[in-house]
């Protein structure tokens, strides 16, 4: 069992376009390390991250889900992101909670859309940032190219960490392993000279002891520098799998257990206190024995268990007996019952310290976005807001049956408190209550999530135009 130590946790969110293979890639994560006993598969709906039933009807994620994994001694939570466009402010919404970013593409599908403002809110949340070509015994002969487009797209500090060989059944490492086999592109040395090159850029002693005498430099020497060539998003690693066969899963955990962040080595999340124009920068350590300062990110409203705050401890440490603030609040609730997440299902811990990510229940008060704190001198603490898209489209909704307004209501505020994307206004010159969303995917999702879980239904049309006569 991982201690709490900060140096034993990873934090990594798989973002990405829909079909790219996130849900998998985590599937094939837990069960390479025994997390789980076998993979499952999201067509028979077994899968740990896609358990809500629209989910395994539509055979794509459609909510965040936070999983974990252990591996050498290092506890890797990863959270697992839908990719439909509709969905892309649940993805954005997450990022607070991790180091790192993993950008998780097809090699089937290549580049598609949406992918570059991803990456453009990792780099505004400071997170190192990574790419995972999954599938690559899908389209072999293609990799060579879908690396050149990425290079195309994020620069050339997109550098391959290994290469596929073999036709895409097995890889090769090209950091620790400068000696190897033959690739299906490129060359392990070439691969190896790259991306010393790129790291040693950061670090003038490293540089010039690297100029002197190149094979005296060893990949071990470079961990730091390598850290901060993520934090600087002066490097982003290239990692090739495929999920399916398993084909680089064993590289990928050796990239993340050596190579990625733990929460002390990443950047310093962009904690302010004060609001508007006063708001100043604060500074946030991963110290166990300090305050405790931890963000909600994600709530979950379950009409039966009641509402739950997913958070991230960023300082300090929680127990089961800690007491909380959040924001301003002049009376804490106790944390009766700590949990860690596993897909849908709740492991109760004792405490959870820096870099952890856990969650509480049957708290009402608790609020997406929301700082959690267990001393008077972080109430007015917040979170740099992430940067979401305005709502594109919206729908006016009355009820299908006479005096259910009550109903829809509750529901209406349920559902808006679960995800940030959600706007209901009630617009006083119509007399119009109107859902915005992202889009017809997600608003439909809305509609359905009222019906069936809280037994609301209602009756839609474009919300009206309200017209004003001008008098010349």
């Amino acid at each position: 069992m991982t201690d709490n130590k900060v140096e034993s946790v990873r934090n990594i969110a798989l973002v990405g376009p829909a079909g790219a293979g996130k849900t998998s890639l985590a599937e094939s994560l837990m069960a390479k390390t025994g997390a789980i006993k076998a993979a499952g598969a999201i067509d028979r709906g077994t899968t740990v991250c896609d358990f809500d039933p629209k989910e395994r009807e539509l055979m794509h994620s459609l909510e965040t889900a936070i999983c974990h994994f252990e591996h050498k001694g290092i506890r890797v939570h990863l959270v697992d992101t839908p990719g439909y466009p509709d969905f892309i402010g649940r993805s954005i919404s997450v990022l607070p909670a991790v180091e790192t970013a993993a950008l998780v593409l097809s090699a089937q599908a290549g580049i598609e859309t949406g992918i570059r403002r991803l990456m453009e809110a990792a780099k505004a949340s400071r997170l190192c940032r990574m790419i995972v070509i999954n599938k690559i015994d899908m389209e072999p002969e293609k990799l060579d190219q879908l690396l050149s487009q990425i290079q195309d797209v994020f620069g050339n500090r997109c550098l391959p960490l290994n290469l596929p060989a073999e036709g895409g059944s097995t890889v090769f490492d090209c950091f620790f392993a400068p000696e190897g086999g033959e690739t299906d592109f490129s060359s392990i040395a070439a691969a190896h000279e790259q991306i010393i090159d790129q790291v040693v850029e950061v670090d003038e002693e490293l540089m010039e002891a690297y100029l002197e005498s190149p094979d005296d430099v060893k990949p071990e020497q470079l961990h730091d520098a390598f850290e901060k060539a993520l934090r600087e998003g002066h490097l982003m690693p290239v990692c090739f799998v495929s999920a399916e066969t398993g084909a680089g899963l064993d590289a990928l955990l050796n990239v993340i257990i050596k190579l990625l962040p733990n929460p002390s080595e990443g950047n310093p999340p962009p904690f302010l206190r004060g609001e508007g124009e006063n708001a100043e920068p604060v500074q946030v350590t991963a110290d166990p024995d300090a305050h405790v300062i931890a963000h909600v990110f994600k709530v979950v409203v379950d009409p039966y268990v009641g509402r739950m705050g997913v958070f991230r401890i960023h300082q300090g440490t929680v127990t089961s007996n800690t007491q909380l603030y959040i924001g301003d609040a002049r009376k804490p609730f106790k944390v009766s019952h700590l949990y860690r997440l596993q897909g849908k299902e709740t492991d109760e811990i004792p405490s959870a310290g820096p870099g952890d990510i856990c969650a509480v229940t049957k708290v009402e008060e608790i609020q997406y976005d929301s700082v959690l704190h267990d001393s008077h001198d972080e109430d007015n603490y917040h979170l740099r807001p992430a940067a979401m898209s305005p709502p594109m489209m919206g729908l006016a909704i009355e009820p299908a049956r006479r005096g259910d307004e009550q109903k829809i209501s509750d529901a209406l505020n349920r559902l808006s408190a679960e995800d940030p994307c959600l706007k209901v206004e009630h617009r006083a010159t119509t007399n119009e209550t109107v859902v915005l969303g992202m889009g017809d995917l997600h608003l439909r999702m809305v509609l359905e999530k009222m019906k069936e879980r809280y037994n609301a239904e209602v009756v839609t049309h474009p919300p009206s135009i309200p017209y004003k006569e001008t008098i010349n």
